[in-house]
């Protein structure tokens, strides 16, 4: 048992110090995915005001107007296409995601900018596995994350182990989970 011990403790460090990074990974992107509904966890939305006399009224030079007004509020080289929602209404389509709204009537618009929040937006992609390697290195950080469990059951022996408080500890982070699937699902 004294062997068992001092390799788990050995192999429990180790792999925690190896997979530090991708833990603070998925961390940082578990919690940012946990409140999609209360933000944008891969992009921060900035708005433009604007007003502008240009004629953006469904006629042949509307491109060419278009351009014009991207000139002024943004740049020309990120169009991508338009539409009219309305009768009143043009939506250009920037590229990255971004927009300009106006009202061809009164000139009015607004430009909504999509910016990619750093850190955030790089650990969400790879929380969602975005190729063949990344998921082979993730089956490789939860096989870990597996060791690591099985090995932390016999690093503290005791009262203080997986016998004692820690036994009552690893049953209420097993019955917490599946209590919460049983009400909620």
């Amino acid at each position: 048992m004294k062997t068992l011990r001092k390799w788990s403790r050995i192999l429990h460090r180790d792999i925690g110090f190896f997979f530090i990074g991708t833990t603070l990974i998925y961390a940082i992107s578990g919690i940012a995915l946990n409140h999609m509904a209360d933000w944008n966890p891969n992009y921060q939305v900035e708005t433009n005001h604007f007003s502008t006399t240009i004629n953006l009224e469904n006629t042949a030079l509307v491109k060419s107007n278009i351009l014009n007004l991207l000139d002024e509020v943004d740049s020309r080289k990120n169009y991508k296409s338009h539409y009219y929602s309305n009768e009143n209404t043009l939506k250009i389509f920037l590229k990255g995601g971004s927009s300009v709204l106006v009202n061809i009537n009164n000139g009015n618009g607004i430009a909504e900018y999509l910016k990619r929040r750093s850190v955030i937006y790089e650990s969400n992609y790879l929380h969602y596995n975005p190729n063949r390697i990344w998921t082979w290195f993730s089956d490789i950080y939860a096989g870990a994350l597996i060791l690591f469990v099985v090995t932390s059951f016999f690093i503290t022996k005791g009262k203080k182990g997986i016998t004692g408080r820690g036994g009552i500890y690893t049953a209420l982070g097993i019955i917490i989970p599946i209590l919460f699937l049983l009400y909620f699902m």
